[in-house]
């Protein structure tokens, strides 16, 4: 699934490749990251799941449709979500991560966590790369984690908590602001040795609607850090509540701010719709 990568501009991003423990995961043609919920309360709920057997289910599908990694996540990040223990949370995204890994070797699997501690046990039954929500501002020891093992960090930009964001949104400029956080966190992850970034505006995270699409409109200028794009805009409220609809129905909403992304320089889509996203990359090739 993986393979050498030269470095060299694309007609998408303009980084061509993340390195994943000794090799190269080539982002010359974009890549999906299918999003599985281990949670009972996660805002689109086709993708809630608490049994093993349906959530295992769901993974198999999702790499029979192409995807290249598996995001797992097992604390709903909804805004207003719940916390909950990091025993609960570890309990719930172990076995998934464990099952995976025996029956799928090559899989490339994210764990989707702003804890240290669930991080670390995650990448010990198997996971690839950290997707941190919280940009380390919840759990700093969790930059820790990533150097210790030599794993992708995923840099996504938010304020406060899930439970808080949405009261966090008052910026003077958006993307000066996005740029700005980036900038200063890029330089504490490599002080730190970490040196595979990838990069997340954090579409829906303390943002009005109307940020998103300044975000959105201006994706490529993030292009500067040269650092691998990823957007997750699967089923936002960018686009239900823009639309006027629900989650359920944001299927073509999602499949058109996707094309726009990679028009865009994403080099990553974070989905719940594989199939359909894989699709959109093999039209846009």
């Amino acid at each position: 699934m993986m393979q050498n990568s030269s470095v060299e501009n694309t007609k998408f991003g303009s980084i061509n490749s993340i390195r994943i423990g000794d090799k190269l995961l080539d982002l010359t043609i974009p890549v999906v990251m299918g999003i599985l919920n281990v949670t009972p309360d996660s805002f689109y709920k086709e993708s809630r799941d608490k049994s093993t057997s349906g959530t295992l289910e769901k993974a198999r599908e999702m790499i029979s449709f192409g995807a290249t990694i598996i995001d797992i996540g097992g604390y709903s990040t909804r805004p207003g979500a719940d916390d909950i223990s990091i025993e609960e949370e570890t309990e719930r995204v172990i076995p998934i991560i464990e099952v995976l890994r025996a029956e799928f070797p090559e899989v490339l699997i994210s764990i989707d966590t702003f804890r240290s501690h669930v991080a670390e046990k995650a990448i010990l039954a198997g996971a690839n790369i950290i997707n941190d929500i919280s940009g380390f501002e919840i759990d700093p020891k969790i930059v820790d984690v990533a150097a210790k093992y030599n794993v992708p960090y995923i840099l996504m930009h938010m304020r406060g908590t899930p439970k808080t964001m949405q009261t966090m949104t008052d910026y003077k400029n958006i993307f000066k602001d996005v740029s700005l956080y980036f900038s200063k966190k890029i330089a504490e992850l490599k002080k730190a040795g970490v040196n595979d970034i990838i990069l997340d505006p954090g579409f829906g995270f303390a943002k009005t609607i109307e940020q998103n699409y300044e975000l959105l409109n201006n994706l490529e200028a993030f292009q500067l850090f040269e650092k691998p794009i990823l957007a997750g805009l699967s089923r936002k409220s960018m686009i239900y509540k823009k639309l006027g609809i629900t989650p359920e129905e944001s299927l073509n909403g999602t499949i058109a701010l996707n094309a726009i992304a990679l028009k865009k320089g994403a080099q990553l889509l974070r989905v719940h719709d594989v199939k359909e996203a894989v699709e959109l990359i093999d039209l846009l090739k």
